[in-house]
């Protein structure tokens, strides 16, 4: 009998998660900067798998070090960006300010926002939830660098855990990261901010990219066993919802077997 830490098959189906990881990767370009957090394992997961999948020219920025690890076998999970032992990877170690400036001098570079709340035009919120700051009913992580670095970078995805009203809101308690701000093809460069926005949302139902000349949230596809209806019933806004909507598409036996065996062993995208 196989221990309970081994694998799963490789023909076993895919999970929500990897299936999300695998839409994030394939949306990666070879040669882009890739910043990778440490304790979103989606976001990791979708990072590395294009690294090592289709990008072996990318940067990759993982937890304070930036380094190639197109050739490693197995990427150890790391909960803290601090954690030291990433350094045995890298190319050039960062602290927190240097990771700031090092961002704001990039235009290649790619990012990844998670949220409490989420508006219909992609603006976020980390703060916390609650109309008065000094008794927030639910206190946010903070945005950190997030605000900053999603201000410069070419684009970033907005990641979530939760598709329901109370993440997808129409107003946002606070905003600590901006999206297409209210709308309108022009929107960040009428607030003058050099880089991209959010090119995509990624929930656990479905994918929702922005219509182009309003920049309002539209569904772009429905995860499997998800319909439409479930969707719009699961957003606190109305969405922009196309004639065809398709499913996503799911992980190819290549992807999961980069996936199992070399980016999760720790199975974390299938619990």
């Amino acid at each position: 009998m196989a221990s309970a830490s081994a694998p799963p098959a490789l023909d076993a189906p895919p999970s929500t998660k990897e299936l999300m990881a695998a839409f994030l990767a394939r949306d990666m370009a070879d040669g882009e900067e890739i910043f990778v957090g440490t304790n979103l394992p989606v976001v990791r997961a979708g990072a590395l798998l294009a690294h090592l999948h289709h990008g072996p020219s990318m940067r990759v920025m993982v937890a304070h070090t930036r380094t190639n690890l197109h050739h490693t076998p197995v990427m150890e999970y790391f909960e803290l960006l601090t954690d030291w032992r990433a350094a045995r990877w890298a190319e050039a170690y960062f602290n927190d300010s240097e990771i700031v400036t090092y961002q704001k001098s990039r235009r290649d570079s790619v990012f990844f926002v998670g949220a409490l709340q989420v508006d219909p035009f992609g603006n976020s919120n980390l703060i916390g939830l609650g109309t008065d700051q000094r008794r927030l009913a639910l206190r946010g992580p903070g945005a950190i660098a997030t605000t900053t670095n999603a201000a410069h970078v070419r684009r970033f995805y907005l990641f979530v855990n939760e598709h329901s009203p109370r993440v997808f809101v129409p107003r946002c308690d606070f905003v600590s990261t901006v999206g297409w701000a209210q709308g309108g093809a022009d929107a960040r460069r009428r607030l003058g901010l050099p880089g991209g926005g959010p090119r995509y949302c990624v929930t656990p139902l479905a994918v929702m990219d922005f219509e182009e000349s309003s920049r309002r949230m539209r569904l772009h596809s429905v995860h499997p066993g998800v319909t439409v209806d479930e969707v719009r019933a699961r957003t606190g806004f109305p969405l922009l919802v196309p004639d065809h909507v398709p499913v996503t598409p799911a992980p190819t036996a290549e992807e999961l077997a980069i996936l199992r065996r070399r980016v999760d062993p720790q199975g974390l995208l299938r619990r």
